[in-house]
């Protein structure tokens, strides 16, 4: 028996990457950037609407993983501000999926006890849409295990912006002093302050850059780039991701303490 065999349907590779994995250095939340459906798509001779589909394979996959997993917190890059400059025929497609993926997944997000919600300005997203995010918000709202973050329209300069005319409104008004104005209170006012900032940021597909995501909350994120194209992206490569997170040393800003150094007092 091992530490991991509450975790089915693992091959030999995955099993072998399991092993090596710490319980106790899992990152608490992970963000992703899902690139490259398009690519895949194209690979295949395939319509780029088709890679969108099997990329919703690969959120199944990833989500099951970290919750089994234990981590707290996922954060999915779904689609951004910038998204919307894309075919029209193909954004009304990917909101159609968005609203199969909630059809066909929200009873299993209940059983795995997964908590969803969004971030990100779902305002000038259709009502259609926007009455599915809503119910599967409240269908998931007393799941106690991992949250899933889901970015819709979301921009992290926009996020910022939101955030800094929050303030001043509030200021004008008398009801915010600015002086009590500090990193917690940018933290509490963001559209992710339900989760604590990302250990780890993985993105797909070979970019090497993070595409106003999270501009705040990356700022000590562990950033782990992978040439597999999202709708490839399985068991083993999160879990080599992950694994390469554990091997990071973490300082956030400081130095490691050199155990062979000597101490002040032995100076």
């Amino acid at each position: 028996m091992t530490r991991w065999d509450d975790i089915a349907e693992t091959g030999s590779r995955e099993r072998e990457l399991l092993e090596q994995l710490q319980p106790e250095a899992l990152p608490t939340h992970v963000a992703l950037i899902m690139d490259g459906n398009g690519r895949w798509a194209k690979r295949r001779g395939l319509a780029r609407i088709e890679g969108h589909r099997a990329g919703i394979k690969a959120v199944r996959r990833t989500i099951k993983l970290a919750g089994r997993l234990g981590l707290q917190v996922i954060t999915l890059y779904a689609f951004s501000t910038e998204n919307w400059k894309r075919p029209a025929l193909e954004v009304r497609t990917l909101w159609g999926l968005l609203k199969e993926f909630i059809d066909s997944d929200l009873d299993s997000f209940v059983q795995q006890n997964l908590r969803m919600r969004t971030i990100g300005d779902t305002s000038r997203l259709d009502p259609s849409v926007r009455r599915y995010l809503k119910r599967a918000v409240q269908a998931t709202e007393k799941c106690t295990g991992m949250l899933v973050q889901i970015a819709l329209n979301y921009s992290g300069r926009h996020e910022l912006t939101r955030m800094l005319k929050t303030a001043v409104t509030e200021a004008r008004q008398g009801k915010l002093d600015v002086g009590v104005i500090d990193e917690d209170w940018i933290n509490a006012h963001l559209d992710t302050a339900e989760a604590p900032d990302p250990d780890l940021l993985i993105r797909t597909s070979g970019e090497q850059r993070i595409s106003n995501f999270l501009l705040w909350q990356l700022a000590y994120s562990e950033l782990y780039f992978t040439p597999v194209l999202w709708p490839d992206f399985d068991e083993k490569n999160f879990l080599e991701a992950l694994l390469a997170f554990q091997e990071r040393e973490r300082r956030f800003g400081g130095l490691l303490e050199d155990p062979a150094a000597p101490s002040e007092s032995s100076a």
